[in-house]
């Protein structure tokens, strides 16, 4: 029996996938995702149920439902709005994708923007191009064609939010290989939703289940096996699958509801820059909230000008760039940095005394945005996370560094694992942690070096790295790091217990509590709780201590004084006064 999918049948009705779903949850199916699979007899339910809904009770027709997008609308309109709509409109989704270095990325790209990409490219590696978008089923997407995890998290680094959706591209021939894992921890980290396209399907040893199984072993369970992770068997060579891979992206975007507001604030990235010979310097960037235009003065980093072109991916100029939309801009004074923000400002002599104002600030020593020793570290006590990425030299050390740290168990600390790999500490490691955006990072490697050049990438980030030879010193400092995140420890210590045989209430001072020592000692300054019939009624400090009427430091064991508890005057006789001291513990 033929069946469908509920994205099917939501296109089918004129509605979003995203619509469908909150209808169907509102109808007791919440059960059902965008991606299932449900009859030909349960799809023509669920459409009936929509037309219900409506209040439409006959079944649709030519006759009784007028078209079945005015049915469709008319049932979600019925339905209560659990969330707030969000600003805008419908845009574009950017799409990064990401992988192996020769699992297919650039072929698929190729392949779905029809061009000779990869033959261009200079012993196969990609390089990064800019951004392109596509057609399909009369909507729009943005890819960015970014040379692979680094770049990506690189700009993530400076504070660019640019990629709405990452597409994995695993090889179904060779799995999951160590660059795959990096990918899918800094896509992790991003915090942005993954599709994986499981690639070359048409190869002779192609095991597209041991892809999955590989990834169900990593978390990430396939829709088909009962997950949540939409995954894609693809040809990005012959093109088998990929209609269905950009279906999904267009799915997934719905249900994230990516919206792009024209009328907003300019909200655009720089994803790449370089000096034309001719053009001069040329920055592409990506749109994602309002409108960037021909004329408008923006500052760029330490750079500005007004722009005198907008260039789209075909390279046609154009008028305007709107949500979702690339384009390389002309007119600015000097190449900006990728991931550097589009800002519009009201006119030059605005944009150049921002960018002054920058270059001076950059001209002082950079203080780093991360602690660079474990005391700067352990001083942040607000900070509860620690976020490690852990490198070693061999696979057999990875593992058991692993196993020793899933043994640190330290009360309201989470200590979480941004990636873990096997090599040196490379700059890819470093930028995986500087995006971090809440917690601390730190980079530890377990008989490793730090490569040379990830140097200079500490040095712009100040993220602390630390290397050791020996796993038991690891561990230590890791588990000593998370219980310093907590500050120091506090501890109640009963020193003593006295009874109060009477009161006096003297003008001026206030309420004092004649009392003799039962127990232990009685010391001035020292914390008091006052137990009334077995209850607590009140905590505080002993403002004084006195031996008749001379001050005294403490009372001993038998000794009668008289207390005067600070901020409290409704002590009484017969109250049991508990004295302790409170010691600072430091983590050892």
């Amino acid at each position: 029996m033929a069946r469908k999918r509920v994205y099917e049948i939501a296109r089918e009705l004129g509605i979003t996938s995203r619509e469908l779903l909150r209808v169907l949850s509102d109808l007791g199916m919440e059960g059902l995702r965008a991606v299932s699979t449900v009859s030909e007899e349960e799809a023509e339910v669920i459409k009936e149920l929509l037309l219900e809904r409506a209040g439409k009770k006959e079944a649709p027709s030519e006759a009784s439902v007028k078209t079945k997008e005015e049915a469709s609308t008319a049932a979600v309109q019925k339905a209560p709005e659990k969330e707030k709509p969000k600003p805008g409109i419908p845009r574009p989704p950017v799409v990064a994708v990401l992988g192996h270095i020769d699992h297919g990325k650039t072929t698929l790209l190729d392949t779905i923007r029809r061009t000779k990409v990869a033959e261009k490219e200079a012993g196969g590696i990609t390089q990064s191009i800019g951004a392109y978008q596509v057609e399909y089923n009369g909507r729009t997407i943005t890819f960015i064609d970014t040379p692979g995890h680094r770049a990506f998290t690189a700009m993530r680094a400076r504070g660019a939010q640019v990629t709405d959706i990452a597409v994995l591209v695993v090889a179904a021939d060779d799995g999951v290989m160590a660059q795959t894992v990096e990918a899918i921890d800094h896509i992790k980290a991003a915090g942005v939703p993954m599709i994986v396209a499981i690639n070359k399907i048409d190869k002779p040893n192609a095991n597209p289940d041991k892809v999955r199984q590989q990834l169900a072993d990593m978390g990430f369970v396939p829709e088909e096996w009962g997950g949540e992770t939409i995954m894609v068997p693809i040809s990005a060579l012959k093109g088998d699958g990929v209609d269905e891979l950009l279906e999904m992206i267009l799915l997934v975007a719905d249900l994230h509801d990516i919206r792009g507001d024209p009328k907003g604030e300019l909200e655009a990235w720089v994803i790449e820059s370089h000096l034309d010979p001719s053009r001069g310097p040329v920055a592409t960037a990506v749109v994602k909230n309002g409108i960037l235009r021909v004329r408008d003065v923006i500052v760029v980093g330490t750079t500005w000008g007004r722009i005198r072109a907008l260039i789209d991916h075909q390279g046609k100029q154009i008028k305007e760039a709107t949500p979702g939309m690339p384009a390389q801009i002309l007119g600015l004074s000097d190449v900006p940095q990728p991931g550097e923000r589009v800002e519009r400002v009201k006119n030059p002599r605005e944009a150049e005394r921002i960018v002054s104002e920058r270059k001076e600030a950059r001209k002082k020593p950079p203080e780093p945005r991360f602690p660079r020793t474990f005391e700067e570290l352990f001083a942040q006590r607000e900070k509860k996370k620690l976020k490690l990425v852990l490198k070693a030299a061999t696979v057999g050390a990875l593992e058991a560094a692993k196993l020793e740290l899933g043994t640190i168990q330290i009360e309201n600390v989470d200590i979480e694992l941004l990636h873990a790999g096997v090599g040196p500490i490379t700059e890819s490691d470093i930028l995986l942690a500087a995006s971090v955006e809440e917690g601390e990072p730190l980079v530890v490697g377990f008989g490793v070096r730090v490569d040379p050049k990830a140097r200079k990438v500490i040095e712009q980030h100040g993220v602390p790295v630390r290397t050791y030879e020996i796993i038991y010193d690891l561990i230590r400092e890791i588990e000593l790091a998370g219980k310093r995140l907590l500050g120091p420890q506090y501890v109640e210590t009963k020193v003593g217990e006295a009874e109060v045989l009477r009161t006096f209430k003297i003008s001026g001072v206030g309420v004092v509590a004649g009392c003799r020592v039962r127990e232990g000692k009685v010391i001035r300054n020292g914390k008091v709780k006052v137990i009334r019939d077995g209850e607590e009624v009140f905590t505080g400090e002993i403002a004084s201590l006195k031996h008749f009427a001379q001050d005294v430091q403490e009372m001993k064991e038998g000794k009668e004084c008289g207390i005067r508890i600070k901020d409290f005057d409704k002590v009484k006789p017969g109250d049991i006064l508990e004295v302790y001291e409170v010691k600072v513990i430091q983590p050892a």
